[in-house]
Parts: structure tokens; sequence; C-alpha cells
């Protein structure tokens, strides 16, 4: 996955460049999608994805997933190269988000939505089409938004039961709130990043 405008600041302007960032298992296995280089865009080495996809391997098959900063799309496209039934991708930068949809057509890819807003705003509200089982959490580093958005997902409703919830971070920090209903499943650390996969116990 490819680090978002909307994850390190969603007013700094493209650069002239452009990138990519390379599905690496499933369906499309080794296409290359395109990416806006903008300031403060960061790539998630294939390493660490193909750790945090392990994981998920279990779970993907069929899954509603949500990734609720999106800038690339690299861990949504992922997912849905793997088996995932829906992707909602959230991204704020408006070129990043054109991006997405042009990526999403040149893959032929019809199960996925796209939210062009801020992320805090949309989880404010229950979704309108139900929980999500898998969802992305990787907000802009230094910018104090990972407690806002794991308590939203919780209260709000857009967790299904027994859900999976991704969070990477910048590896400074190692300790954040999550509700008390959330376990800890895996963590690492690689490079400038944390990264945990957390399980969600139903209410039932």
């Amino acid at each position: 996955m490819v680090k978002r405008a909307n994850r390190k600041s969603s007013s700094a302007p493209l650069s002239r460049g452009v990138g990519s960032v390379r599905i690496i298992a499933g369906r499309w296995r080794g296409r290359k999608l395109t990416v806006h280089d903008a300031q403060g865009l960061r790539p998630t080495t294939d390493r660490v994805k193909e750790t945090v996809f392990n994981w998920l391997a279990p779970y993907l098959p069929g899954a509603r997933c949500l990734d609720i900063f999106a800038g690339s799309g690299g861990l949504g496209f992922e997912a849905l190269s793997r088996g995932a039934s829906w992707v909602h991708f959230c991204e704020k930068h408006p070129a990043a988000a054109k991006q997405l949809r042009a990526n999403l057509d040149q893959l032929g890819a019809q199960n996925a939505h796209i939210d062009r807003g801020d992320a805090l705003a949309l989880l404010a509200t229950a979704p309108k089409d139900g929980p999500y089982d898998i969802i992305f959490v990787d907000p802009p580093f230094h910018q104090g938004l990972l407690d806002d958005t794991l308590a939203a997902l919780d209260a709000n409703h857009w967790l299904a039961p027994n859900a999976c919830v991704y969070v990477e971070v910048e590896s400074h920090l190692t300790t954040w709130q999550v509700p008390e209903h959330w376990h800890c499943h895996r963590e690492k650390r690689a490079g400038q990043v944390n990264y945990r996969l957390y399980f969600t116990e139903s209410d039932d």
C-alpha cells in the first residue's frame, strides 16, 4: 500500500511525478497501479503487506472491508485481489480519490465504493450498508487521529461481530487506546512503522 495524501497532509499539493503500487497475490497478482506522487506519501513495503495478508488469509474470502484512509488503496486492492467481496475506500484528497476510481476501472472491479470525504466525518454516523468484517486503519502520521478513529469504529457500529482491525502507525507510537473487547492478535515493527492486527469480540 502506498500512503496517502489523506494520511499525511490533506492540503499538500501534488508533485509532478507518479509512482506505482504492486498487488502481490491473488487474481491480480503482479499488476501495478498508478499512484500520484503527492507530498508526504510513503509506500508500505511489500514485506509488510505480505505479512499482514498472511495474518488475514483465513478471514478474507467473502469479507466486507473498509479502507478508511485509502490513499493509493493498496490494502483495499490487495484485499479484493485475494477474495474480499466488497471494499469501501475513503479518501479525502480529490486527486488520490480520482486515481482510485481509475485503478478500479483498470482492474474491472465493480465490487467497491469510493467515498470522497473526511474519514472521521464518515465514521461519525453508522454505516449505511451494514458493518464490515475487516477494517484497515492507517491514519496520517503525527496528526493524532488514531484514538478517535478506533473509538468511532466501535461506537458507531462499523464492526461486524468478531471483526478484524488492522492498525498501522509510526514506529515511535507504541501505545494507544482500544476498546476493552478488542484483543491484539499479532504485532510487528518494520522500519518506520508499527503494525497490529486486533480481533474484536461479539457483544452477543
